[in-house]
């Protein structure tokens, strides 16, 4: 009878680590393809819970202590100032390549993948992420600059905290146009909200988007932790990356 009760005890244990929660902090860039990965996994894993913004203001939260296991981030920069802080037990490792869009509500607006047309004064806003804390505003900021645009468009740049509030601004006509990110006008809700265009990749330099597994998911919540860092990398997270724009390592 006790080895039995032993027994069932250790099966209540597993099943409670099988299937405990972890928090996983994610670029913003990324929330409709972490989404569907974040359902994917829940079918045959414990439910997890996923906190979106910009990767610099996350990265803050995470050096003040903020309770996340995995870091998903929009960039190297940010996860690799966390392990150099001791803030993350991980190396920076690469899930995908992002690429930048510009993007309007105005359908009569013309636009290709050059950036010249945005010294056109008829463009009062021009929404971007805050080039500070998201790394597709620090990425558009290169691309206005190496096009010779930049100084042109400057005051008329609207900025956005993050890559979700930038798109906010172009979708409720704040913005004329924006610069955001491939993987947001991909998502099915914002098909045929707008057009867009791929802004010309040898604008701005490639964006590396990497993840680390955390101290406190380390600490805390070792092994599923390590569980949904291993399948952010495996092939059905892979899938819905590639279905949302992203180029793979």
């Amino acid at each position: 009878m006790i080895r039995l009760i032993s027994m069932l005890l250790l099966v209540v244990l597993l099943t409670t680590m099988a299937f405990s929660q972890i928090t996983v902090a994610c670029a913003a860039n990324v929330q409709f393809a972490m989404e569907e990965i974040k359902a994917a996994y829940e079918k045959t894993n414990g439910n997890i819970s996923v906190v979106y913004g910009a990767s610099g203001n996350l990265t803050t939260q995470i050096k003040n202590g903020a309770p996340f296991d995995i870091f998903v981030s929009a960039d190297t920069d940010f996860p690799d100032s966390l392990f150099a802080a001791h803030a993350a037990v991980t190396k920076p490792k690469i899930y995908a390549y992002g690429k930048l869009i510009l993007w309007t509500m105005n359908d009569a607006l013309l636009m290709d993948g050059r950036l010249e047309f945005l010294k056109n004064n008829s463009i009062t806003t021009i929404a971007i992420p805050d080039p500070k804390r998201a790394p597709y505003g620090r990425e558009t900021i290169k691309a206005l600059t190496k096009s010779g645009v930049l100084a042109a468009v400057k005051s008329r740049l609207v900025y956005g905290e993050s890559i979700s509030q930038a798109a906010n601004y172009v979708l409720s006509k704040a913005a004329l146009v924006g610069f955001n990110a491939k993987s947001i006008v991909l998502a099915p809700k914002m098909k045929g909200k707008g057009k867009w265009v791929e802004v010309d990749s040898m604008l701005y330099d490639k964006i590396e988007q990497a993840a680390v597994i955390l101290r406190y998911g380390k600490d805390n919540n070792p092994t599923v932790s390590n569980k949904f860092y291993v399948y952010l990398y495996g092939q059905q997270a892979r899938a819905i990356f590639i279905k949302y724009g992203y180029i793979l390592p």
